[in-house]
Formats: structure tokens, C-alpha cells, sequence
């Protein structure tokens, strides 16, 4: 019972932690805007490697 204890709160402790890693990323990016923008995980984007941006975030490139 220990162990299934002890792996909930891991579990839970991990997931706090990206929040606090996904809080301090957005709070750099609004200091620093001269980086670029924002890119939040959700905006189907990621790094716009693809070339296109749902939200616009990024240029297409010109290859």
C-alpha cells in the first residue's frame, strides 16, 4: 500500500512541476519579448519546424 502511495504522489509531484517549469517559461517570455513569442503546447504549432502556425505565431519559410 506504501508503494502505491508513495507512486501517486510522485505522479502528482511531477505534474505540479510542469506547471511551475510551464508558469516560469510563459514569465520569461513576457519579460524577454525581444525572443520571440509565446509559444504555448496547445496551439498545434510546437517549434514551427512545419512551416505553418494555426495561430500565426510563425512566418512560412522560404526554402
Amino acid at each position: 500500500m506504501s508503494t502505491y502511495l508513495l507512486t501517486i504522489g510522485l505522479i502528482l509531484l511531477l505534474l505540479l512541476g510542469w506547471v511551475v517549469v510551464q508558469r516560469a517559461y510563459r514569465l520569461f517570455a513576457r519579460r524577454h519579448p525581444e525572443l520571440g513569442p509565446f509559444r504555448d503546447e496547445g496551439a498545434g504549432c510546437g517549434s514551427c519546424a512545419g512551416g505553418h502556425c494555426g495561430r500565426g505565431h510563425c512566418e512560412e519559410r522560404g526554402d
